[in-house]
């Protein structure tokens, strides 16, 4: 009997600098590698949205950053086929206090680095992209069917 499978919550964190660029990752060694994303990570057992995006973005880019809002929840369908991966992506904006994005998982991340809104990079993470087109069209979700 085939195991029956759920899908995974993912957390997205939207970082802008003073220019209102956005803070986004090369991503490698994982499903959707060559791929630009924003920090975040899986929701873990008992945490709450906002803990995931606070822990994921000190965990990836040594960055401290509050004043959380929740602004995209999207369903990331795009890898069932291709990695057998589904996710129920949560976009999350948060205030950048400052300082440069390290690299702390070299791993996962081939560099950090900050682009303008209307000038971002061709390949971009489903759920990335779907939390900016989000943002950017001032809705919280908008349905995958």
């Amino acid at each position: 009997m085939t195991e029956k499978k759920y899908p995974k919550v993912g957390i997205g964190v939207m970082i802008q600098n003073e220019k209102g660029q956005v803070l986004l990752g090369l991503r490698k060694g994982s499903h959707g590698e060559g791929e630009w994303c924003f920090p975040g990570g899986h929701l873990e057992f008992g945490e709450t949205v906002f803990d995931t995006a606070k822990r994921e973005t000190k965990e990836e880019t040594g960055l401290d950053v509050d004043k959380f809002e929740l602004i995209s929840i999207a369903d990331e369908m795009r890898y069932i086929e291709s990695d057998g991966k589904h996710y129920l992506n949560v976009g999350v904006k948060a205030v950048y206090n400052g300082g440069e994005p390290q690299l702390m998982e070299p791993d996962k991340c081939e560099k950090w680095q900050w682009f303008d809104l209307d000038n971002l990079p061709d390949k971009i993470l489903d759920g990335t992209y779907q939390i900016i087109e989000n943002h950017k069209n001032s809705r919280v979700y908008k349905p995958a069917r």
